[in-house]
């Protein structure tokens, strides 16, 4: 049984909702938890993105996914926050439909919640091998292959 999570869709950049319905976000996200869970999953827009990455991780630029953890036990409480300008253009560059792209941006961002990261070789292992098993069972494709 998916541990339960309760979830906020929020939608600053409104460009992709109609890919993103609940349902789908809510499948997604509880594929990947290993506890119970609230999260916040919000869709900004380049300047917003840039903004947060800026001021939380020094980094001046707006990037595909970001996870703010609070918590992670006994329930998982995070903030995903997803630029809707960068994921559009990775999943062109990358050749993958934007939903795929989203379902695995969703799941990484999970897995960051609970713990996992990929700061080295080894955790980066660990972690593509269960973003890839996780979205299988989606039915996507690897996406490092």
């Amino acid at each position: 049984m998916q541990p339960t999570l309760a979830l906020s869709l929020q939608f600053a950049d409104a460009r992709h909702r109609a890919t993103l319905p609940r349902h789908k976000v809510v499948r997604w996200i509880r594929a990947a938890l290993d506890a119970p869970a609230e999260i916040t999953v919000r869709l900004v827009g380049a300047d917003e993105g840039q903004a947060l990455n800026r001021d939380y991780r020094s980094k001046d630029y707006a990037t595909n996914v970001l996870t703010f953890d609070y918590a992670r036990s006994p329930l998982v409480v995070a903030d995903l926050v997803l630029c809707a300008p960068v994921v559009e253009r990775e999943a062109v560059e990358q050749g993958r439909s934007l939903e795929a792209h989203y379902a695995h941006l969703l799941v990484h961002g999970a897995l960051h919640a609970q713990g996992l990261d990929h700061e080295d070789e080894e955790e980066a292992r660990v972690m593509e091998a269960r973003e890839t098993d996780v979205l299988r069972a989606l039915g996507y494709a690897d996406p490092y292959a």
